[in-house]
C-alpha cells in the first residue's frame, strides 16, 4: 500500500487544486501498482465496465470525499474509454451527496450521481454470519466494478472509519450493526460476494482527516495531512489508518481508542481465518511513502 503526500494541494484555505490532486492520484497509484497511469487504469478496468465510485458524504462538505479527488478518478476512467454515463458516483442517500457539493444526475449526458434511495435495495436478503441485509442495487445490478473512496476519520462507535466501514453505505440497515464496536459486523458486510468481487481499488482521502468526534464533522479535531492512502487490500489500509489516527490522538493528548472503549477490533476479524479479507499484521504490510 502507498501513502503519498504533496505540499501544494491547496489553492486557498478553502479550495484544493484540482491539478495537484490529479498529480497526487497519479503518483499514488503508479507507486502502488508499479505502472504508468494509463497502463494501470487499463489493467484494472475495461471500456465495457460500469464503475461505481463509493464516496463517503455523511458529514457534509467539511468531512466528505474530496470533490477534486472524485473528479481526478473520473478523468482517468474517461481516458481509458469508459463512457460518462457508465461512471456512477454514489452513496447511501442522495441528500448526503448534495450536502457534500455533488449535483444529483441520472441522465445520459454526463457522469451519474445519486444515492441508494434512487436505485433502491434488493428484495433478496444477503447474509453472511452475523448480518442479513438488503444490498444496494447500485452494487448488485448497476455496477460491474467499484472503486472505494472513503475518508480517514475517527468513529465514535467503531473507532475508525476508512475502507471497510465505507461499505455500511451499501446496506439498508447499517444502524443495526454498530454494537460490539462493529465487530464482527463490519468484516461480515465486506464478505458479501458483490462487494468482494467488484471492489478493485481503494483510495482513501486523507487530505483533511479527523482524529476525534466522528463521524460528524468536528473541525477542531481535523488536520491537514494532504495525503492519499491507496491499497488493493482494505484490511491493510484500515490497519495503517488506525495507526495514523492513534498517533494523532497521542500527539493531541487524547486517550487511545482502546482506552476509550472503541478499539477497532473488526480489522483483526476481517483478517482472521474465517474472513481472509486481507492482512492486518504491520510487519507484513509493505508500506511505501512518497
Amino acid at each position: 500500500m502507498v501513502i503519498a503526500h504533496r505540499s501544494d494541494l491547496r489553492a486557498s484555505a478553502r479550495q484544493m487544486s484540482g491539478d495537484a490532486i490529479q498529480k497526487l492520484l497519479d503518483t499514488t497509484l503508479e507507486n502502488l501498482l508499479q505502472a504508468k497511469s494509463l497502463a494501470l487504469w487499463t489493467s484494472l478496468f475495461s471500456p465495457n465496465d460500469v464503475v461505481g465510485l463509493k464516496v463517503n458524504c455523511l458529514a457534509g462538505k467539511g468531512l466528505s470525499t474530496s470533490m477534486e479527488l472524485v473528479q481526478a478518478v473520473i478523468e482517468r476512467l474517461l481516458e481509458i474509454g469508459i463512457e460518462k454515463q457508465h461512471i456512477i458516483v454514489w452513496d447511501r442517500m442522495s441528500s448526503d451527496l448534495e450536502r457534500a457539493g455533488h449535483q444529483i444526475y441520472y441522465g445520459r449526458n454526463r457522469t451519474q450521481c445519486y444515492g441508494n434511495d434512487r436505485s433502491g435495495y434488493t428484495n433478496e436478503i444477503y447474509e453472511y454470519a452475523s448480518i442479513g441485509s438488503h444490498l444496494s442495487r447500485i452494487v448488485t445490478q448497476e455496477c460491474t466494478a467499484i472503486i472505494n473512496l472513503p475518508i480517514l476519520k475517527d468513529h465514535g462507535i467503531v473507532g475508525v472509519s476508512a475502507a471497510l466501514k465505507n461499505f455500511f453505505g451499501a446496506i439498508h440497515n447499517p444502524n443495526k450493526y454498530h454494537d460490539s464496536v462493529g465487530d464482527p459486523y463490519v468484516a461480515d458486510v465486506n464478505m458479501l460476494a458483490d462487494i468482494r468481487k467488484k471492489t478493485r481499488l481503494t483510495i482513501c482521502d486523507a487530505l483533511t482527516p479527523q482524529y476525534e468526534g466522528g463521524p460528524p464533522y468536528m473541525p477542531q479535531w481535523t488536520w491537514r495531512m494532504d495525503s492519499l492512502v491507496a491499497a488493493t487490500d482494505m484490511v491493510a489500509l484500515d490497519q495503517i489508518a488506525w495507526q495514523i489516527i492513534e498517533e494523532k490522538r497521542k500527539e493531541a493528548g487524547l486517550m487511545s481508542l482502546k482506552e476509550a472503549g472503541r478499539e477497532p477490533s473488526y480489522i483483526a476479524t476481517a483478517a482472521d481465518p474465517d474472513h481472509r479479507l486481507g492482512n492486518n499484521d504491520p510487519k507484513k504490510i509493505e508500506l511505501i511513502q512518497v
